[in-house]
C-alpha cells in the first residue's frame, strides 16, 4: 500500500493489513473497513481530513475475465455517506504492476500536483500547467510528458477542480462516475495519478488450479447472452426492451413509452455511430465502443467514446431527444469536463421538467429555453455546470439544490439520500425501490443491487434467490432477493469484477480460492458479501444516516398512465418494512442487531 500525505508531501510504503484483506477482500471492502476508523460525521468531505482511497482487488491484473477494474472510495461530498465508484480500463492492473495494491491519499496540497508512480519511484509533480484542462487533454499531455503511451492516467477535469458535487475521475475515457469522488480529488488539489509498471507479474497462490478455474470462468462468460448482446450493441442494447416493458425513464419519469426510443437504441447506434469495440483489461465482453459522427453540427474529431445506456437516457429519453449524434456530443463534453452523466444529466432534465411545467421561467435559468426534445440548452448547462457559471453553479450541487433554489417539493425530484436515481424504473421492477433507497450503501444505485438482472435468473439462483414476478406483491421474497443481491455485489465490488460478467458463484469461489489460497465456497461468498455490505451500513450510520432519510419521492412512485408498467407501483413502506426484518435491523435506528454483528465478526465495531 502507498500512503501519500499531500499536506506535508510525505510518501510512505505501508503494509497491506492482511486481517482486513482476509475478511473484506480488497477494493471497496478493504476501503470501508479502513476508512471507518478515521472518518466521522463531522469530517468535511471536501476538507483535508477526508481520505481518498484508490484500491484494486485480489484478482486485478490477472487473467480472470473483467478483473481489470479499480475502486475509489471516500466520504461522499454529495450524499454525506459512503462514497464509492469503480472504473474499468487499464489503470488498476498497471497500478498492481508497480507493486501496490492501493493508494491512501490524505491532506491537501497547497498547489496543483499529480502523483507519478512507477515500480522504482513515487513522486509528487507540479500540475499547475494541467489545471483547467479537460480530462482528454490531460491524458495526452501526461503520456507525452512521461514518455510513454503505456502510462495509465486517472485524472479530474474542470468539474473536479471546481468541486462539482458529482464530479468524476476519468481514466482512458472510462470513469469512476458516481458519488463525487472527482470533487474529493479536486479538493485536495490533486489533478491526476499516473502509473507505469513493468516488472511485477500476477502470481496466484495455486497457479495450475487457478489456470483451470479461469478457463472454466472464461468459457462461461464467452457463452453468456450478455456477452453477445453487449458486445454487439453495447449497454444501450436494452433500450428497445426497456421502452416496451415500461422500464425506460421518459420525460423526467412521467411517461411509460416513447416512439423515439429506437432512434437512440443500441441497434441504431451499432448501425450509425459505432466504429469498434473498446474493451477493458482482460475483458471478453467489450461493451464499450468507439463512435464517430462524420457530418453535421455534432460531427466528432475522429473517434470518441460512445455513450453508455445511462447517458443515452439522461440526454435522450429523459428530455425526449431522439438525436443520437447530439447525445454523442453531450457524452464527450461530460467525459472531458468530468461530470457524472447520471447525476448531471438528471439535474439538467429536472430543469426541463420544471420549465415545461411552468414552475420556472427562462429568466431563472440564464435565458435558456429547455423545451422538450431540444438538446442545445442541455449542452449549455453541461458547460455551465463544469465552470459553475450562472444556473450551472446551482446545478453543480445537484437536483436537490435546484429544488431548494426554486421552492420545489422533494416529491417532484428524482433523488434519494441526496443523489439522483439511475435509469431502471422501479415501477417496472419493484425490487429497484429498495435498490434506490433503504438497501443502498452509496445512494441510489443500479449496480450494487441489479434486481433487473435477478429476474433473468443469473447469477443468483445458487445463492438462494427465488424467481418471482417483477411486480410481485410478495414483499418478503422481494426484500430477501434484494438482500442476497446486495451482498453478492458487495463481494463483486471488492474483487473488483464487472457485473456484466456473471459466472455461477461456485466458479467465483474457485477463482478466489486458487488466487488467494483462502478456502472459499458459496457459503463464504455469501457471508463475506454480507460482512462488506454491513460494514458500509455501519459507516453510513456513523455519518448520521437514519431510516427517515431512506425514502423515495412520489414522482418515482406515482403510477404511469401508459406503457408496459402502466397503473402499477410498489408499496414502498411495505417493502421497506420487510427489508428491515430480513436484515434484522432496528426500525427506529437502522442498526443491525448484535446477533447479526456477532455472526459477521463486527460486534466490536
Amino acid at each position: 500500500m502507498l500512503e501519500v500525505d499531500l499536506s506535508s508531501g510525505e510518501i510512505t510504503d505501508i503494509k497491506l493489513n492482511e486481517e482486513i484483506a482476509e475478511s473484506f477482500l480488497g477494493a471497496t471492502g478493504y476501503s470501508v473497513r479502513y476508512l471507518y476508523d478515521f472518518i466521522d460525521e463531522d469530517t468535511d468531505p471536501l476538507g483535508p481530513d477526508n481520505i481518498l482511497m484508490f484500491m484494486t482487488g485480489p484478482l486485478c491484473g490477472s487473467t480472470v475475465p473483467t478483473s481489470g477494474r479499480f475502486a475509489v472510495s471516500a466520504k461522499s461530498p454529495y450524499t454525506g455517506i459512503w462514497g464509492e465508484a469503480n472504473c474499468g480500463g487499464y489503470f488498476g492492473p498497471e497500478l498492481k504492476k508497480t507493486g501496490y495494491d492501493g493508494i491512501i491519499i490524505k491532506g491537501k496540497s497547497d498547489n496543483p500536483v499529480y502523483l507519478n508512480i512507477t515500480e522504482d519511484n513515487v513522486d509528487l509533480m507540479d500540475a499547475t500547467h494541467l489545471w483547467g484542462k479537460g480530462t482528454l487533454e490531460t491524458h495526452d499531455i501526461l503520456k507525452k510528458e512521461l514518455g510513454s503511451n503505456m502510462v495509465r492516467v486517472a485524472c479530474i477535469g474542470p468539474a473536479g477542480e471546481k468541486q462539482v458535487k458529482f464530479a468524476t475521475i476519468a481514466s482512458e475515457e472510462k470513469a469512476a462516475g458516481r458519488t463525487g469522488m472527482g470533487a474529493v480529488m479536486g479538493s485536495k488539489n490533486l489533478k491526476a495519478i499516473t502509473v507505469r509498471g513493468k516488472k511485477r507479474k500476477y502470481e496466484a497462490a495455486k497457479p495450475e488450479e487457478f489456470k483451470e478455474a479461469v478457463k472454466n470462468m472464461l468459457e462461461n462468460v464467452n457463452n453468456s447472452f450478455t456477452t453477445q448482446m453487449f458486445g454487439m450493441l453495447g449497454t444501450p442494447g436494452g433500450v428497445d426492451k426497456y421502452n416496451m416493458e415500461g422500464e425506460l425513464p421518459i420525460k423526467y419519469w412521467t411517461k411509460g413509452e416513447w416512439e423515439g426510443a429506437f432512434n437512440i437504441s443500441g441497434a441504431t447506434a451499432s448501425e450509425k455511430i459505432y466504429t469498434k469495440q473498446y474493451p477493458c483489461y482482460s475483458c471478453p465482453i467489450g461493451c464499450a465502443h468507439k463512435a464517430s459522427v462524420s457530418e453535421g453540427k455534432y460531427a466528432t474529431e475522429g473517434e470518441v467514446e460512445s455513450p453508455e445506456y445511462e447517458t443515452i437516457v439522461s440526454f435522450g429519453s429523459l428530455i425526449l431527444n431522439d438525436d443520437l449524434n447530439s447525445i454523442v456530443k453531450a457524452n464527450t463534453l461530460c467525459n472531458d469536463y468530468g461530470i457524472d452523466t447520471i447525476s448531471g444529466g438528471s439535474a439538467i432534465a429536472l430543469v426541463y421538467y420544471l420549465y415545461n411545467n411552468g414552475k420556472i421561467s427562462s429568466d431563472d435559468i440564464d435565458g435558456l429555453k429547455p423545451e422538450w426534445g431540444e438538446i442545445e440548452p442541455a449542452l449549455e448547462m453541461i458547460k455551465k455546470i463544469a465552470n459553475r457559471e450562472g444556473i450551472g453553479d446551482i446545478l453543480a450541487d445537484g437536483s436537490n439544490a435546484v429544488g431548494e433554489e426554486f421552492g420545489i417539493s422533494q416529491d417532484e425530484i428524482a433523488t434519494s439520500i441526496g443523489q439522483e436515481v439511475p435509469y431502471h424504473d422501479l415501477r417496472h421492477t419493484w425490487g429497484m425501490a429498495l435498490a434506490y433507497s433503504v438497501g443502498t450503501t452509496r445512494g441510489p444505485c443500479h449496480c450494487a443491487c441489479d434486481m433487473y438482472m435477478v429476474l433473468l435468473g443469473l447469477p443468483f439462483q445458487d445463492l438462494g434467490i427465488e424467481l418471482i414476478d417483477r411486480q410481485s406483491d410478495d414483499g418478503k421474497k422481494t426484500a430477501k432477493n434484494c438482500a442476497i443481491a446486495y451482498d453478492y455485489r458487495a463481494l463483486y465490488n471488492s474483487l473488483v469484477l464487472c457485473i456484466f460478467s456473471n459466472p455461477p458463484p461456485d466458479m467465483v469461489a474457485d477463482v478466489i480460492e486458487t488466487a488467494t489460497g483462502l478456502n472459499f465456497d458459496i457459503e463464504r461468498i455469501k457471508k463475506t458479501g454480507e460482512r462488506i455490505y454491513t460494514m458500509k451500513r455501519l459507516f453510513n450510520l456513523k455519518m448520521g444516516l437514519t431510516p427517515k432519510d431512506e425514502r423515495l419521492p412520489q414522482i418515482l412512485l406515482k403510477p404511469l398512465e401508459d406503457g408496459g408498467s402502466a397503473g402499477k407501483t410498489p408499496d414502498f413502506d411495505k417493502l421497506k418494512d420487510f427489508y428491515f426484518k430480513v436484515r434484522d435491523w432496528d426500525a427506529e435506528t437502522g442498526y443491525p442487531s448484535q446477533e447479526i454483528l456477532k455472526e459477521l465478526g463486527l460486534e466490536n465495531i
